[in-house]
């Protein structure tokens, strides 16, 4: 499952991504084991593009920080061992207090300062990297990014203002993940991160960046990649998000159900909760 590239195909000619009136604070959370891979040095020309053109960039590089995955009581240090773990309970009570343990605490921070935040992972079992679950998992708690301390999900909530970007590479070709392609659409495949994250969460979803055949990446492929991806660095700001529909724009009903009728005749599935052009 690991892509790699050569020294030489990681350099990438200075760029411009992004460049807005007043430079902007991104965090990249990358998650492959090889620090040679392919995800790898997207997650490099992402930070040398993004700070080329005037950003301050942050990055989490959850293999080289040996991040822990798992969700477990020693992430609440201050709750009382004597009572039941209540993972949602203790976890809001943690964040609210500012008692979570130091390693949560320090992603939550970098988070809050960002305005803009970039995953960057390869696509194993349909998925993300059981590390980078581990970082959504622990990062995210109750009283950060949902609960009944913040905002209400899928609006401008609690983490609202945000910009949110997924850069993924996938091992089959491109027509698989069509909407007749034997995987399913990619844009099903992510909308876990895309909808149930990031828009659960009131950042701002935008398209997917993908690079497919990720096995295989010729000198010219990359290139041909990484001018792409540079496009979409620099709209980081300014292209137009998806339109997921807000629960609180009278969309759905009481239950969280879509009203009947609001949706474009024929649209099913995943679509249903993108509003029409």
């Amino acid at each position: 499952m690991t892509e790699t590239t050569s020294q030489s195909q990681q350099r990438q000619q200075p760029g411009r991504a992004g460049r807005t009136e007043k430079p902007k604070k991104i965090l990249v959370v990358s998650a492959h084991p090889e620090p040679r891979s392919l995800n790898a040095a997207l997650a490099a020309f992402a930070v040398d593009e993004l700070r080329a053109a005037g950003h301050e960039v942050r990055v989490s590089d959850l293999y080289a920080m040996k991040w822990k995955a798992s969700v477990d009581a020693e992430d609440f240090p201050s709750r009382d061992p004597e009572q039941r773990f209540a993972v949602m309970a203790d976890s809001e009570q943690a964040t609210l207090a500012g008692l979570l343990a130091a390693d949560i605490a320090a992603e939550q921070e970098k988070v809050r300062w960002s305005d803009a935040v970039i995953l960057q992972f390869p696509m194993w079992w349909f998925s993300v990297p059981a590390i980078m679950k581990g970082w959504i998992d622990r990062v995210f708690t109750a009283g950060f990014g949902y609960g009944p301390a913040v905002p209400p999900p899928y609006s401008e909530g609690a983490l609202a203002g945000r910009r949110a970007l997924v850069s993924v590479t996938a091992g089959a070709r491109e027509s698989a993940f069509s909407d007749r392609g034997i995987h399913g659409r990619l844009a099903d495949l992510l909308y876990p991160v895309q909808h149930g994250l990031f828009w659960f969460a009131g950042m701002t979803p935008l398209e997917p960046f993908a690079v497919f055949g990720a096995h295989d990446v010729s000198k010219e492929r990359f290139e041909a990649a990484k001018l792409e991806y540079g496009r979409r660095l620099e709209g980081l700001f300014t292209d137009e998000p998806v339109a997921f529909r807000s629960l609180v724009g009278g969309d759905y009903d009481h239950d969280m159900r879509l009203l009947p009728g609001v949706e474009v005749p024929g649209t099913t599935g995943t679509d249903l909760h993108v509003r029409p052009a």
